[in-house]
């Protein structure tokens, strides 16, 4: 569901945004711009994966049960992580 992957990709933007700015703290400019440039992608990927579920859902109460979902997938994602 691409609501799960926007999840997911905001997750990722979310943690590389942190990275990146405490790089800069530490002065470490060339990983703080790497972070920089991972944060950018994982949030176009989100922004992607958002537009495609504004074609598949239709009504307020679909997003909100679809929002819901994806979030308690996540979070479980997150408790559970598979192991490889």
């Amino acid at each position: 569901m691409s609501l799960d992957e926007a999840a997911r990709q905001l997750e990722l933007a979310a943690h590389d945004t942190q990275v990146s700015f405490d790089c800069i703290g530490l002065g470490d400019i060339e990983r703080a711009h790497t972070h920089a440039i991972t944060a950018r992608a994982a949030a176009d990927a989100a922004e992607a994966a958002l537009r495609i579920a504004l074609t598949e859902i239709k009504t307020p109460e679909e997003a909100e049960r679809a929002g819901e979902e994806a979030m308690r997938r996540l979070q479980q994602e997150m408790s559970h992580p598979s192991r490889p």
